[in-house]
């Protein structure tokens, strides 16, 4: 029993069938239909109206010698292959709310008033034809995200107390202990408890190279795990995961109107009354002013009807919206909308944060200078003594030497002292040893070189923090630990450069001398350092008073302010970040600057489509209405002008699938 008032999902995708929308009860995901074309319950009615239109033309040319049984064909055909169309058309034409479908079913309509019945169910085929393709474009353009549903297993291992067992998705709480052996799909997001592997993300972030996965690490929804058996900790429900917030917004972001298609359905609106007042001028002008043949003119004005219908005009930009804000999924790069992707491809300047963005964020060893003694043993010592420190610069010396293969912790530290604003000091072998700042062994009176003081100076200048390890009589090493730069991020600018980008820029709160080393080496134009949150803000609001069109690229949570004031608002690491997902207009879900030349190289080549599309669209409807002078228009010339532009606007935008990151 139905109850009054409420619908079933059947009813609301029957009322919705001609905008082609799905309805998706709450909680469950879209799953995408499989099989071929004209298998669909859409496309039925137009293989049984095809079917109908060619027995029509076969008894008219060869069969009955009553003309009325052919014409019972036609419009059999007519009302299977188009009553959805005027359904619809006679509802706007009753309130006279004109858009394509009145334009098509009053053509349709005056054509069998005239008695070309035959052309008139060719019209309405056609028209059926054009939709059919139309949904074929657009699934296929949506099929890149769709395919993101299907990454994730929709069930799983499981140990529960000392049992393990293999449950669906839905069933999963946060705290259950997930088993996944090698070469099986991770189910759910959580943090590794056990085992060590590798991960390849590139289903969530685009990126090539598999990660390293041990305890303490957090694994995601839809990747896979190539080698050890890992046991993770669920911590986030099935539609919580990493990839549900990914496909939920890209589906939010493929709905969404862009400014270009908000422009056509506005131009639409006042483009449709119009034809038909061509329409109509058409009609009665030639005959009343001229003694024209009515006949001859009413047909020309049916033509008119059907040459305006904005068809192509109409899906010109939403394929091309659909099929990049997919692709860029499909590659790690999550646009949030038409508005953010057709923005992007009209920026003209780029603003970079320094840490995390341009560079990794993490201190690291830059230079190891020994003096007069082995460079293995110095780090070593060094590393023995930071083994105790708590100091932030410490690990950076640890994983050095662990990187060298430094066999530190066969070392005895005694007596380690933390000599607070200076460095540390222990005694190994009975003999002490002290790291700290250029300042301590000042302090001790240890004799430092010219060219010590100039490398000191030299790597200072560089942004780097120097630390020297010596004892009270010499010194060993020479560390310097500074941020690094990204691999490829040199690379990035010049791709940037070359995409059309005029202006460069680099805002952060670091020291002036670091951050004219890393812009000059990586190659920005322009550097303001030694910035306040609310300083970058600032900055970014001027650029935009000066009329300058500015992409902010930052972490998502530290530039949050410089993000939400920018034209378009870029983060880091989208991956695992909630602020990122929620704050960005755009997030790169890998921690990986490269993805950002192809998030700007697609967003102009989507930009560039549109237009070709929107002045294809319009220029072939200008053709055709032109031949109305003449009289040369047919109902024909009409069809086939406004379903080969439908078709060539539609191809053209699927072109946004094949645009590659390299």
């Amino acid at each position: 029993m139905t109850l009054y008032g409420v619908a079933t999902v059947e009813q609301l995708e029957q009322a919705g069938a001609f905008e082609n929308i799905t309805v998706i009860p709450e909680g469950q995901q879209l799953e995408a239909k499989r099989g071929p074309q004209w298998k669909k319950k859409q496309n039925i009615p137009v293989l049984i109206s095809t079917l109908l239109l060619i027995l029509g033309w076969f008894i008219g040319k060869y069969g009955s010698t009553h003309a009325v049984v052919p014409v019972l064909f036609y419009a059999s055909s007519m009302i299977i292959g188009g009553h959805r169309l005027f359904r619809a058309g006679l509802q706007q034409l009753v309130r006279f709310d004109f858009d394509m479908r009145t334009l098509m079913t009053v053509a349709v309509i005056g054509a069998g008033i005239i008695g070309e019945w035959g052309e008139a169910a060719t019209v309405v085929l056609l028209f059926a034809i054009s939709e059919a393709l139309e949904r074929y474009s657009m699934d296929r353009a949506r099929q890149s995200i769709r395919s993101l549903i299907d990454i994730a297993p929709k069930e799983t291992w499981v140990r529960r107390g000392d049992k393990e067992l293999l449950i669906s998705v839905e069933e999963i709480v946060i705290g259950d202990q997930m088993i996944v052996k090698p070469g099986q799909k991770i189910a759910m997001d959580g943090i590794v408890q056990k085992g060590f592997s590798t991960v390849n993300q590139a289903p969530i972030t685009g990126e090539p190279i598999p990660v390293e996965k041990g305890l303490g690490d957090s694994v995601y929804a839809g990747t896979l795990n190539e080698e050890g058996l890992l046991e993770v900790t669920v911590t986030k429900r099935s539609e919580d995961t990493t990839l549900a917030k990914i496909i939920h917004l890209v589906e939010e972001a493929q709905a969404e109107r862009a400014p270009t298609q908000a422009f056509v359905d506005r131009f639409a609106k006042y483009y449709t009354p119009l034809i038909m007042l061509l329409s109509l001028c058409v009609i009665i002008v030639p005959p009343l002013l001229f003694g024209a043949d009515w006949n001859k003119w009413i047909y020309e004005g049916l033509a008119v009807l059907v040459v305006g219908c904005p068809c192509a005009l109409i899906i010109s930009t939403p394929v091309s919206i659909v099929t990049a804000v997919g692709n860029a999924a499909r590659n790690g790069i999550l646009i949030k909308g038409g508005v953010h992707l057709e923005e992007l491809g009209r920026i003209s300047a780029i603003a970079f944060d320094k840490t995390g963005t341009l560079t990794y964020g993490v201190p690291q060893v830059a230079e190891l200078i020994a003096y007069d003694v082995d460079q293995a043993e110095a780090l070593k010592i060094a590393a023995a003594l930071e083994k105790g420190s708590a100091h932030p610069l410490a690990a950076s010396i640890i994983k050095r030497a662990e990187e060298e293969s430094v066999d530190y912790s066969e070392l005895q530290v005694d007596q380690f002292t933390s000599l607070t604003g200076r460095g540390i000091k222990g005694k190994i072998n009975n003999e002490w040893y002290y790291l700290g700042s250029p300042k301590l062994f000042g302090e001790l009176e240890v004799e430092l070189t010219d060219d010590i003081k100039q490398q000191v100076k030299y790597l200072q200048e560089q942004g780097y923090t120097v630390m020297l390890l010596g004892t009270d009589k010499r010194l060993q090493l020479l560390i310097a630990v500074g941020d690094q730069i990204r691999s490829g991020a040199a690379g990035v600018i010049k791709r940037l450069h070359h995409l059309g980008i005029k202006q460069t820029l680099m805002l952060t709160g670091d020291n002036q001398a670091a951050a004219k080393t890393i812009a000059n080496s990586v190659g920005i134009q322009e550097t303001k350092a030694e910035l306040l949150p609310q300083d970058k803000l600032a900055f970014i609001k001027k650029l935009r008073d000066d009329g300058k069109r500015v992409a902010m690229v930052g972490d998502g949570v530290n530039d949050a302010p410089a993000l939400a004031a920018s034209t378009v608002g870029i983060a880091m690491g989208g991956i695992g970040a909630d602020t990122a997902l929620e704050t960005a207009d755009i997030a790169l879900m890998a921690d990986d600057i490269q993805k950002l030349p192809f998030a700007v190289g697609l967003s102009r080549k989507t930009m560039s489509i549109i237009k070709q599309n929107i002045s294809f669209a319009i220029g072939i409807k200008l053709i055709a209405l032109l031949l109305v002078i003449p009289g040369w228009l047919t109902l024909w010339l009409a069809i086939f002008s406004d379903m080969g532009a439908t078709i060539l606007v539609t191809l053209n935008g699927l072109r946004l699938l094949r645009v590659k990151d390299t």
